[in-house]
């Protein structure tokens, strides 16, 4: 898999008690187009595994190639994933990350049990984008798009 190239994104929510979790993933697409429906994969060893578990809803953010260093966070078990202040609280209370390429809001709609992950789809409630362009994750380094 380290020969498919793949966006980079950060999967974000809150548990119940109101406490911020959050994943890397480079396992996320869209399923559907009515309705609007995205999912990314989730390793049941993450310790955010129970909070998305029972989360009614989570943000994806689509990551630009200057936030290398925060996907390698996200992507660190035990890290402090959310130091730095780049996060504020969304509608929901869920951490949102204020300058990412795309931020795509999600309701919880099924989960699917996949051998060591469990695949979370959410139905897309709000979708938000600038001109930043994204990172992509290619034979295992973070690269850079370049447009002619």
């Amino acid at each position: 898999m380290a020969r498919y190239p793949s966006g980079v994104t950060i999967v974000t929510t809150r548990d119940h008690s109101g406490e911020w979790w959050g994943f890397t993933a480079t396992s996320f697409c869209s399923a559907s187009a009515t309705p609007p429906l995205v999912l990314v994969c989730l390793a049941k060893t993450a310790e955010c595994h129970p909070a998305f578990l029972t989360a009614e809803s989570w943000t994806i953010h689509v990551l630009h190639a200057e936030q290398e260093e925060l996907a390698r966070r996200f992507g660190t078990r035990g890290a402090d994933k959310f130091a730095g202040g780049h996060f504020v609280p969304n509608a929901d209370g869920s951490p949102a990350l204020s300058d990412s390429c795309t931020t795509i809001d999600c309701d919880a709609s099924v989960r699917y049990d996949a051998g060591d992950h469990t695949i979370l789809v959410g139905e897309v409630t709000d979708a938000r984008m600038n001109e930043s362009l994204p990172a992509v994750y290619f034979q295992r380094r973070f690269r850079s798009l370049q447009i002619p």
